[in-house]
């Protein structure tokens, strides 16, 4: 048996995308960094899509659109809710 065909297993982590940490409802994820749809963000994460997303900024809720686009880079913290009254 030749050994010349063995690969590492540290050589594929690699060339993994970059992933970085996030929490959602309190719960740490790694995910990869870059820009996401929020419907596909919400989809990654967990979360259903019949769900509002806030990310938390220094300690404000922003609502987040699900048409809109966000980019993750790092440790940003999101939290999920029943969508809220809306006018009919």
């Amino acid at each position: 048996m030749s050994t010349q065909s063995v690969h590492r297993s540290d050589d594929s982590a690699e060339k993994k995308p970059n992933q970085v940490s996030v929490s959602v409802d309190g719960v740490e994820q790694h995910v990869p960094a870059g820009t996401y749809l929020v419907s596909d963000f919400k989809r990654l994460i967990g979360v259903d899509p019949n769900k509002e997303l806030d990310e938390i900024i220094h300690g404000e809720f922003k609502p987040l659109d699900d048409n809109a686009k966000i980019t993750i880079e790092q440790h940003e913290k999101f939290v999920s809710h029943v969508r809220t009254g809306r006018s009919s």
